[in-house]
Parts: structure tokens; C-alpha cells; sequence
């Protein structure tokens, strides 16, 4: 099973980019076996049948909580949470079947209380076979993992704008090209310390990029979030 312990050092963000990339790296060390669970978590018993979970015991669930470091429940009888990840090979009913980054696999279970982003909140409909996946839950004893919070095909890389049109960003990261698709009424830049804005208009070709976004596994493009550019960039002359 592809999962991690909250206490093990994770690179979300090294396998998320890969992501991007057409690429598979591991996000973490120290694979956590599935143990059997009978504490009750937010007053909701989690089992190896349902496994629903209070997603405000493991942590935030917006865009920005897949790359936060996991929080540690205060409440001892409260277990740990664990991490999934990879590309979906399969989705059967409520599970989702994860090809991990080493060649594992994992299992993952959606249930009434799992939060889903996949470039903006949404519902497990939207999840389709060859997407990628990132997940955080917890382990149930038949060896799946009860996601509270599953963020599909989220990408967070460090990017060159090397072009600019009305409708897409060209960016380099390394050796490889990505187009950025802008969203009208969704993408937004934040420019140094600001608060992210709706308006695009000071991104510059040349500026150094960190991108907040969704890869679309059928052309390898990516669905722009945020664009963030560095303190003092972006200001008008």
C-alpha cells in the first residue's frame, strides 16, 4: 500500500510537479501497513466497511493543505492520518484502485464525508480512470485507505513564463515545456506578498513562477489555479 505516516518527511511537492511531467516519484519513505481501527473519530466509528472520517481531524482540505505539513490530532485515541498516491487504474463503486509510484498499489475509499478537489471543489463524479491522484485518511483494517480529503491531478511547480496569451501561459520547468490554460473567473496571480487578484495583467514573460493547478492527463496541459510571482515583480513602471 502506498501510504505514508504523518511523521515521515513527505515531498508532496516532487511527485505532484512529476505529475505534470508524465512522470511517477515517490512523495515519501517509511510505507504504513493498515491497522485495525476501533477508536471513533468526530463521534463517527470508522470501520472497514464505511470509513467515514470528520475531515477537520487530519486537517484543511483546500488546494494548498495537499502541500502543508500534516497536523498531528491532539486526541490520542484519535490514529494518525496516512497518505496515498499515483495514477487511478480502476474505479470500483467507492474505490478507487491507485498504481503507486514504485509499481504498488493501493486502495483508496471515497465515502459521504471525503472532500474532492480537482481544480476547484467538486464531487467524486468528476474522478475518472488515468487521473492522478493524491489522498490523506486513514488506514482501515481490510488494507484500503478512507480518504477525507483527495486532491486529483494537483500540480504545485516552480516555472520560467516564457510566453503569454490571451488564453494560456507557456512555462518552462527545467528541460520540459507546459502550457498553463487561464480560466476565466478561476485563475489568479498573487504578486509578491499581495493577496491573490483576477488580475493577470502584470505577469511578464521572464518572471519566475510558482503555479498552483490541475494537469489534464489527455494533452498534458495544466488548468492554472494561482500563478505566484516573486516579491517586487509584477509592479508597474
Amino acid at each position: 500500500m502506498s501510504a505514508y505516516r504523518t511523521g515521515d518527511p513527505l515531498d508532496r511537492r516532487r511527485f505532484l510537479t512529476a505529475a505534470a511531467l508524465r512522470g511517477a516519484t515517490v512523495i515519501g519513505t517509511g510505507a504504513l501497513s493498515a491497522s485495525a481501527l476501533s477508536t471513533e473519530v468526530l463521534g463517527t466509528r470508522v470501520t472497514g466497511t464505511t470509513g467515514v472520517i470528520g475531515a477537520t481531524a487530519l486537517g484543511a482540505v483546500d488546494a494548498d493543505a495537499a502541500f502543508a505539513a500534516p497536523i498531528r490530532p491532539l486526541d490520542p485515541s484519535v490514529a494518525r492520518s496516512a497518505f496515498a498516491e499515483g495514477r487511478i487504474a480502476a474505479i470500483n463503486g467507492d474505490v478507487l484502485e491507485v498504481a503507486g509510484s514504485y509499481g504498488d498499489h493501493s486502495r483508496v475509499r471515497i465515502t459521504g464525508a471525503t472532500s474532492v478537489w480537482k481544480g476547484r471543489a467538486t464531487t467524486a463524479a468528476d474522478i475518472e480512470t488515468g487521473d492522478g491522484l493524491y489522498a490523506r485518511g486513514l488506514p482501515l483494517p481490510d488494507g484500503t485507505l478512507a480518504a477525507d480529503a483527495v486532491w486529483v491531478n494537483i500540480v504545485n511547480l516552480h516555472a520560467t513564463i516564457r510566453g503569454i496569451e490571451r488564453t494560456r501561459l507557456h512555462l518552462a520547468h527545467g528541460q520540459h515545456e507546459i502550457i498553463g490554460n487561464l480560466m476565466a473567473e478561476r485563475t489568479s496571480a498573487a504578486y509578491g506578498d499581495a493577496s491573490p487578484t483576477a488580475d493577470l495583467s502584470r505577469l511578464t514573460i521572464g518572471q519566475s513562477a510558482q503555479v498552483l493547478g490541475a494537469w489534464r492527463p489527455s494533452d498534458g496541459s495544466v488548468d492554472l489555479v494561482r500563478v505566484a510571482v516573486a516579491p517586487g515583480a509584477g509592479r508597474r513602471r
